[in-house]
């Protein structure tokens, strides 16, 4: 869910987003784009849609991964795809939060959302992967492979299993079926190495998901040590970055841990962070096909090379010299080592000792001034009899290549950051959205998508309503209601008003919010102040999601099936609340937390809906 506000940016500055990731030799100039297979659960910044809610129900327009790939395409035909699911829809494990009981039901599931991208979008899904970071399961596997085949889809490879190298290398190793199916072994957050029995299996190893760094210079390091020292240490051929943008809340898990910055849509403001240009040392001088020289790419002050060519003469060396302190990843722990300035002469044989110059390309990461050389065009290097050498300071990128073709391009500057808009309202009145979620609004357990009341006469023929009625198998603990937060995490006080619609009689519930305080991973402790009413008639204040430290607590004669208008006003250590206009409960106080975003949602898995939200 971490590109959740990047679809809401107006133009021009969504699509120079867009080229700055994807456009070939202008940025990031990306080559692989991994998305989620959306499974109406928690995967850690928010919940992304499934194409299937239910056992009856196929829709290939929710959610913004369509979108994206489509974008990503749109400006590099070749970039390859890959699908991963972090979760599914509960009817999936028939009650068992567990995707393999019935194996058939979860190939059938996968093999539908890569027909849809294929049908409704004409996408072409290239790598599809088993579950997560959780357990793989042999036979699931071995199934996924035959409901491929059966359904015309044999040049989409699996790739598993998105965890460690073991279990998954020494099961093929001792499984040849296994062995036959699977295409890549891709494992997560590898720390450069790799194991014995990954190699042996014969197969790509890939680090699947590597990086998630905060996007400052340090994580540029980070970028820049592991995508040469993941094939030079690990004989890694593919690396992969959770995430692409940080267009998500910077107060969600994880914030800003994506190779630029896109989180304001309201203000159109982004940030090329330095770890574009990092990518874009490799990037724009290699290609998928392109193979990696055997050569131990070890420097003797420090530091690592690696050279690729796409055989047809065409050469790129990618040299980093990253210290310790300056390449630290968020994981694994980074044992010592030690970068010195260095001379380095590099010998072309065979076929590339005919190069006679090479172009550079240089960064520099700076500390100490914090003013940065990032993917300069510096004079090409010549090359006498096979050999040049270079002067090699600690923290520097080069790429020397034969490619004319780098180039550092940009926009004007962006607008400037500005607060999430403090006066804010959304009637979700719109006959044919571009997307299925109302802006802005990141849902972080069930899901919140725009509904047409058909049966509705009057003013809530346009409603957001909340969908997911069943437990989904989780990736986390999602909490036992839904939610749905929006605006500025640094708020404290505000009014919250939103026309409310409990669908399910008896014990349905929903709420309103302000200064929620967690969500992600961490929304099951989310803490704030909680304003619910019940299709019972009751009303309860609590300060958490769970609804256990209850507040306040009386009779309001709401009912199910019914539009009521909830208001809630927070005032320093104070709250009360409004029904449909009048006061319902008043001076309530509240200590912790003591800011954060509004909210709404429902006290479970359950239909209900939402209109003319306005907070301030």
């Amino acid at each position: 869910a971490t590109s959740r506000l990047l679809v809401n940016y107006q133009e021009p500055y969504r699509s120079q987003i867009l080229d700055y990731l994807f456009k070939p030799n202008f940025g990031a100039s990306l080559q692989i784009l991994k998305v989620e297979i959306g499974g109406d659960a928690q995967s850690t910044d928010g919940t992304e849609p499934s194409h299937m809610h239910y056992e009856n129900d196929e829709n290939y327009f929710r959610g913004y991964e369509w979108w994206l790939m489509k974008e990503a395409k749109k400006r590099n035909p070749n970039i390859k795809l890959i699908g991963l699911p972090w979760a599914f829809p509960g009817w999936i494990g028939r009650g068992e939060n567990w995707p393999y009981d019935y194996p058939d039901i979860t190939a059938y599931y996968i093999v539908s959302w890569i027909l849809g991208a294929k049908q409704y979008h004409d996408l072409d899904i290239d790598y599809v992967g088993i579950w997560n970071e959780r357990a793989f399961s042999s036979k699931y596997i071995k199934l996924l492979r035959y409901t491929l085949d059966k359904h015309g889809l044999e040049q989409v490879r699996i790739i598993a299993s998105d965890r460690l190298w073991e279990p998954i290398s020494f099961v093929m190793l001792t499984d040849s079926e296994l062995q036959g199916v699977v295409d890549v072994i891709g494992a997560h957050y590898p720390g450069t190495k790799t194991v014995q029995s990954a190699i042996l299996t014969g197969k790509k190893l890939w680090s699947s998901e590597d990086y998630s760094t905060f996007n400052n210079d340090v994580g540029a390091g980070c970028w820049a040590r592991i995508l040469n020292q993941n094939y030079v240490n690990g004989n890694m051929t593919s690396t992969i970055a959770w995430n692409l943008v940080a267009s998500y809340y910077e107060e969600l898990p994880f914030g800003r841990c994506g190779l630029m910055t896109a989180q304001e849509p309201w203000s159109g403001h982004y940030k090329v962070e330095s770890p574009i240009w990092i990518t874009a040392h490799t990037t724009q001088f290699t290609q998928p096909g392109w193979s990696y020289l055997q050569v131990d790419g070890h420097l003797e002050g420090g530091g690592s090379f690696v050279a690729l060519t796409d055989g047809l003469g065409n050469l790129s060396i990618i040299i980093e010299t990253m210290s310790h302190n300056h390449s630290k990843c968020i994981r694994p722990p980074l044992p010592n080592f030690n970068v010195i300035p260095q001379r380095a002469t590099f010998y072309l044989r065979g076929s590339f000792y005919m190069v006679e110059t090479l172009q550079v390309w240089h960064s520099r990461l700076d500390f100490e001034s914090g003013k940065s050389s990032l993917f300069q065009q510096l004079h090409p290097v010549k090359v006498w009899k096979g050999s040049f050498s270079l002067d090699l300071k600690v923290d520097e990128v080069y790429t020397l290549t034969t490619l004319k073709t780098g180039w550092k391009c940009g926009y004007p500057e962006p607008p400037p950051p500005q607060p999430f808009p403090s006066n804010y309202k959304d009637d979700f009145n719109i006959r044919n959205p571009p997307f299925s979620e109302a802006p802005n609004f990141a849902d972080q357990t069930g899901v919140f998508e725009y509904f047409v009341n058909a049966s509705d006469p009057g003013d809530h023929v346009f409603t957001l309503r909340q969908v997911v009625v069943q437990r989904p198998i989780t990736w986390v603990s999602d909490a036992d209601q839904t939610i749905s937060v929006i605006g500025n995490f640094k708020w404290v006080n505000m009014t919250v008003t939103c026309d409310v619609y409990i669908e399910k009689p008896l014990d349905g519930g929903v709420f309103i919010a302000g200064r929620v305080d967690n969500g992600g991973i961490y929304v099951r402790r989310s803490k704030g102040i909680f304003f619910w009413v019940f299709a019972d008639g009751t009303y309860r204040v609590t300060s958490d999601l769970a609804g256990k430290e209850i507040l306040m607590k009386g009779l309001a004669g709401v009912r199910d099936n019914a539009w009521h208008t909830l208001t809630l006003n927070i005032q320093g250590n104070s709250a009360s609340g409004l029904l449909n206009g009048y006061p319902l409960w008043e001076n309530v106080t509240v200590s912790k937390p003591s800011n954060g975003w509004a909210a709404l949602g429902t006290r479970s898995f359950e239909f209900a809906q939402f209109d003319n939200f306005h907070v301030e």
